[in-house]
């Protein structure tokens, strides 16, 4: 199975940090974030894995090449232009009918076998991992018509999303919607084929997820991976 991994943002909510190290080389525990997905990768099977990458990009392959304890065959790509999170898949050659794509900062313990296994049993174009965050608001909400009378109340309520996960099973079909050579983004993505009524699921997960990019996130997720390793490396 393939594998793509999104390495080639700049990480700029992760300042001072990733001025000197890209974020998918970001330490946690013993390990780095992407050293911690390959392996969760190939123990769920993938072993093509491309790595897109962009900002500080001669570090990944430099730290890459000198970690040869897995048994993957890792090729790369280079944007020197910022391409957003889709445009970069035009940069690689011989991508599966189906394949993962993802980010390369995330700490979770999905099952990214079974997310593929369910994107071909629907014949999605796009399988888009979720997960659900809460958000609390601190004030009564109230509710009211055109003429502002009010018909309902609520004392702080809590508001239920179900969000991306940065993790997803596409279909080679989607370049046809991806412009060659410009940046396109995942939400630009989301737009167009959400209104070409294509076929895109969500694949809810209700296990552990975390987007390391923010300081205080980075630092739970040391925290969080220390006290369950096996977790997140069975």
């Amino acid at each position: 199975m393939q594998a793509i991994i999104l390495a080639g943002g700049k990480g700029r909510r992760l300042l001072p940090y990733t001025t000197v190290l890209p974020k998918p080389l970001m330490p946690i525990g013993d390990y780095s974030i992407l050293d911690i997905i390959l392996r969760q990768l190939q123990n769920y099977g993938f072993d093509q894995i491309t790595i897109c990458t962009g900002y500080l990009h001669e570090l990944i392959y430099a730290y890459l090449e000198s970690n040869r304890e897995l048994d993957l065959k890792i090729n790369y790509t280079h944007e020197k232009e910022p391409l957003g999170t889709i445009g970069p898949l035009h940069l690689i050659d011989d991508l599966d009918e189906n394949f993962l794509v993802m980010n390369g900062d995330i700490l979770t313990d999905i099952d990214y076998r079974a997310l593929i296994r369910d994107h071909k049993k629907r014949h999605a174009i796009a399988t888009i991992a979720t997960y659900q965050r809460d958000v609390n608001i601190d004030f009564g909400v109230l509710e009211k018509d055109k003429s502002n009378k009010i018909f309902a109340f609520c004392e702080k309520p809590t508001y239920h999303f179900d969000v991306s996960m940065g993790i997803y099973a596409f279909s080679k079909k989607i370049l046809d919607y991806v412009p060659k050579g410009k940046p396109f983004g995942f939400d630009q993505l989301m737009y167009t084929l959400t209104e070409k009524k294509e076929k895109v699921y969500s694949y809810p997960h209700d296990g552990y997820w975390l987007d390391i990019g923010r300081p205080d996130d980075y630092a739970r997720s040391i925290e969080e991976f220390e006290r369950n390793k096996d977790r997140f490396l069975p």
